[in-house]
C-alpha cells in the first residue's frame, strides 16, 4: 500500500518491525484493533536478525537470579516450539566442563533447576558425558573428561519476525517496510504520527488512538522524537558479535564453552555444514545502524572454541562476521553480561492518548511480551478480544503433530521430481505454505531461473509477493540464508537480475 492510503484513524501504531513490534501488531490485530506497523527498514534487518538464533530459558541466568526470566523464557520455549515447528526445532548442547572456571556442582544444580523450572514436557532433559567415551566429546580436546548435555530451541531467527508480521497481516494489519517515523504528537486526544517513505520520498501522517514504541535499539531515540513522553528509562545498548566458519564436528549437537572471562560461548551448527559462534558482551555507544564486529571480538571468539576444539580456528577459517546491539533495559548493572535480559513496559498517558514504550526484552519472551503489552492497554480498549497467540499456530506451522519429518516427507513424495535438499529448503522456510512457491510446477525448470544451490526464481517471486522483501539483500540474508551458499559472483548476478529483470519476467 501507499503512503498516501493510510489517511484513516486506526487503533494503534506500533514503530519498529523486529520481533516485539512484529508479536505486537499480531497480537493486536488478531484481538480485533486495526493495527499499523511500520519499520524504518526491511523487517529484522536490526538486532532481530543478528541474534544466536535460540530459543533458550537462559541457562546462564540463574547465576544472576533471573529465576522469573528463565521461568518465563522456558514456557515460552516449549510454547514456540509447538507455534512454529518448521522454524523452530530442539537442539542438544554439549557443555564440557574446565574445572579451572565454574565447580562442577554449580553447574549440576543450574542444569537441575533449567530442567524443571519451566514444566518441561517435550525436550528430553539433561544427562552427564564421559567426554572420553561419548561420542559428543570426539571433537573436544582430551584434558577434558566430564561434560554435559541438556535441552534447548533453535530458532531462524529472522523468518519468526516475518511470519508474525505476515499473520498480522492476514489479521487486518498494514505492515510499512521502509517508512520512517520522522515524529509524533498529541493533538484532540489522537496520536498524529508522521511517516517518511525512505522508497518514495513522500510524507504522510497517520491518526491513532494509542502508540506503541517498539524501537528495540532506537527506542530512546523515538522517545525523543515524540512530542509529550516523557519516560525516564532508558535502554543500554550492549554489541554482541558472532562469527560464521566451516563445521568443526560431525552430528547436530551444538556446544556451550566457558572462556577464562567466565562468560559462555555458544558454537551451534548452522545450515548444512557451517556453525555458528557467539557472542561477544561489550557496551556500545555509536549508532545502531553502523555496528560491526571488531577484529579483538573476532580473536576473542576464536580463543574461545580453541581452547576446548582439537580442530584449531584460524582468523582465515571466519567465513562471515555479524553484529547485533541488544537494546537492553538499563538496571544500572556494572557488567553487561550481568544487565537483565528481562523487559519493561512503560505506558505513558500524559492526559491524552496513551504511548507504550518497550524496553529490553528477548526473542524467547516476544510472544509473551506481546500479550503483556495489550493486556497494559486493555483500559483504552475495553472491547478487544482476550489473548489468543498461546495455541495460535505461525504461517506454514500447521503440519499434524508438530512432526516435522513426517511432513518433510509428504512434500517429498508430492513433488517426487524435486532433490530432497530442496525440498527439505522449502519445508522449513515456508512449512505448509511450500505450495504457494511450487504451484503447480512439475520440474525445476518450471521454478524459473536458478541463481545459487537452491535459489529459484519461484521463491524470489514469492518473498517479493507476499513477505515485502524489496532487495537482493533481503532475500540472500533475512529470508532466506541462500547467500551463505553462494559465490560473490553468484550474489553479484542476482542482485543485477533482481534490480533489472525481475518486473520482466514477472
Amino acid at each position: 500500500m501507499s503512503m498516501q492510503e493510510h489517511q484513516e484513524l486506526v487503533d494503534v501504531v506500533v514503530i519498529g518491525g523486529g520481533i516485539n513490534g512484529a508479536g505486537i501488531a499480531r497480537d493486536a490485530a488478531g484481538r480485533g484493533l486495526t493495527v499499523i506497523l511500520c519499520e524504518k527498514d526491511d523487517l529484522a534487518q536490526g538486532t532481530s536478525s543478528r541474534s544466536g538464533k535460540l530459543v533458550h530459558g537462559g541457562l546462564r541466568y540463574l547465576e544472576y537470579y533471573e529465576f522469573r526470566l528463565v521461568r518465563e523464557s522456558l514456557i515460552e520455549r516449549e510454547v514456540l516450539l509447538e507455534c512454529a515447528p518448521h522454524i523452530i526445532w530442539p537442539m542438544r548442547f554439549v557443555l564440557p566442563h574446565s574445572p579451572d572456571d565454574r565447580p562442577a556442582w554449580l553447574i549440576r544444580l543450574g542444569l537441575f533447576l533449567y530442567d524443571h523450572l519451566g514444566g518441561r514436557k517435550r525436550l528430553p532433559g539433561t544427562r552427564s558425558l564421559d567426554l572420553h567415551r561419548d561420542p559428543e566429546g570426539a571433537p573436544i580436546q582430551d584434558r577434558y573428561r566430564t561434560g554435559f548435555e541438556y535441552s534447548d530451541c533453535w530458532v531462524d531467527d529472522s523468518r519468526l519476525v516475518v511470519l508474525n508480521a505476515l499473520d498480522a497481516a492476514e489479521k487486518g494489519a498494514s505492515v510499512m517496510t521502509r517508512a520512517r517515523c520522522l515524529s509524533a504528537k498529541r493533538v484532540d486526544d489522537l496520536w498524529v504520527v508522521q511517516l517518511l517513505s525512505t522508497v518514495t520520498g513522500k510524507t504522510s501522517e497517520i491518526r491513532c488512538r494509542a502508540l506503541i514504541n517498539a524501537g528495540g535499539p532506537w527506542v530512546n531515540e523515538i522517545i525523543e522524537s515524540i512530542s509529550g513522553s516523557h519516560s525516564s528509562r532508558r535502554v543500554r545498548l550492549v554489541k554482541g558479535s558472532h562469527i560464521i566458519v566451516p563445521r568443526l564436528w560431525s552430528g547436530q549437537q551444538a556446544y556451550l564453552v566457558q572462556n577464562h572471562d567466565k562468560r559462555v560461548i555458544f558454537i551451534n551448527p548452522y545450515e548444512t555444514d557451517l556453525a555458528l559462534i557467539g557472542t561477544t558482551d561489550i557496551p556500545y555507544e555509536g549508532s545502531p545502524d553502523d555496528v560491526t564486529a571488531t577484529q579483538d571480538e573476532i580473536d576473542y571468539l576464536i580463543g574461545a572454541v580453541n581452547r576446548y576444539f582439537k580442530s584449531q580456528l584460524r582468523r582465515s577459517d571466519v567465513l562471515q562476521s555479524f553484529s547485533g546491539v541488544r537494546p537492553l533495559f538499563d538496571d544500572g548493572a556494572g557488567n553487561p553480561s550481568a544487565v537483565t535480559r528481562d523487559y519493561v513496559l512503560d505506558v505513558e498517558v500524559d492526559g491524552g492518548a496513551p504511548i507504550l514504550n518497550v524496553f529490553g526484552g528477548k526473542i524467547t519472551t516476544f510472544r509473551k511480551l506481546a500479550e503483556q503489552a495489550l493486556q497494559r492497554l486493555q483500559a483504552f480498549f475495553p472491547d478487544m478480544g482476550p489473548a489468543w497467540t498461546h495455541k495460535a499456530i505461525l504461517p506454514g506451522g500447521d503440519f499434524p503433530n508438530a512432526d516435522f519429518d513426517s511432513f518433510l516427507s509428504q512434500v517429498a513424495e508430492r513433488y517426487v521430481w524435486m532433490p530432497r535438499e530442496l525440498a527439505s529448503h522449502y519445508a522449513r522456510l515456508y512449512g505448509t505454505r511450500t505450495d504457494l512457491i511450487l504451484k503447480s510446477a512439475d520440474s525445476l525448470e518450471a521454478l524459473g531461473k536458478c541463481f545459487g544451490p537452491l535459489l529459484y526464481a519461484a521463491e524470489v517471486r514469492y518473498l517479493v509477493d507476499r513477505e515485502w522483501a524489496l532487495t537482493a539483500e533481503d532475500i540472500l540474508f533475512r529470508r532466506t540464508k541462500h547467500g551463505l551458499h553462494m559465490t560473490d559472483r553468484e550474489r553479484l548476478e542476482f542482485q543485477q537480475w533482481f534490480e533489472h529483470d525481475l518486473a520482466k519476467t514477472a
